[in-house]
């Protein structure tokens, strides 16, 4: 009879910390696929005015082929666009609006042979997503009126930001900043929740090994009076 309950009570207790660690894995991970393109070791600190100007790229430059279906113009609130630059982005659309293209599917796949993907979830698409995209949009090349992408051979999509025909260093320099703001939002934008869901992670922890700690001294407590 002591010997089934303490395999019930180490039962019961491997039981939980199994369901502890793997809350604590899917807290604090993202889903990736693999790829084994070189790409820009650039890291991504997601402060407010890269996010910022990052939006607005996507606005201006990037929204004519590509939608945003899971980001609402709200949604902007949270990296500190304040109501009347929210309104002058949305126009007479209602804010609970998801930034939409301004080319419709038709033209689109007329222009390309197919419709340009959503970009809510890009940053996630694969392993190293926003270093995947910020090396995309650097690696146009130019050459005798045709254009090519060192990423993705054969790519429909134009060279937007006009890396290819930078007349200096400093030109390009600035697109490649450029190239990192859009990069940056669109990493907020996978994951708009993120930064508050890795704070939460760090009490998560701390409750789960405090809990942990106090069931493995009440198993021992347990234990002890079965002797």
């Amino acid at each position: 009879m002591t010997s089934r309950i303490r395999f019930i009570s180490l039962t019961l207790f491997s039981a939980w910390f199994h369901i502890a660690f793997t809350t604590i894995i899917f807290t604090t991970t993202s889903f990736a696929s693999t790829s084994s393109f070189p790409l820009e070791n650039i890291k991504f600190t997601q402060d407010q005015a890269s996010l910022q100007r990052g939006a607005r790229i996507y606005y201006n430059v990037c929204r004519m082929c590509h939608s945003m279906k899971y980001i609402k113009y709200k949604t902007l609130e949270e990296i500190g666009f304040n109501n009347s630059q929210i309104d002058a982005l949305r126009g007479d659309k209602p804010k609970n609006t998801a930034l939409g293209k301004t080319i419709s599917d038709p033209v689109l796949n007329t222009l390309y042979g197919q419709v340009p993907p959503d970009l809510s979830l890009m940053a996630k698409a694969r392993k190293r997503g926003p270093q995947y995209i910020y090396t995309l949009l650097t690696t146009y090349s130019e050459t005798e009126g045709a254009y090519e992408n060192a990423v993705f051979p054969g790519i429909k999509m134009p060279d937007t930001l006009n890396i290819a025909v930078a007349v200096n260093d400093s030109r390009k320099e600035e697109i490649k900043n450029r190239a990192k703001d859009v990069t940056e939002f669109l990493l907020w934008s996978s994951d708009p929740r993120a930064a508050m869901r890795k704070n939460i992670g760090v009490y998560v922890v701390i409750y789960f090994i405090i809990l942990s700690t106090l069931l493995f001294f009440i198993m021992k407590r347990v234990w002890s009076r079965l002797d």
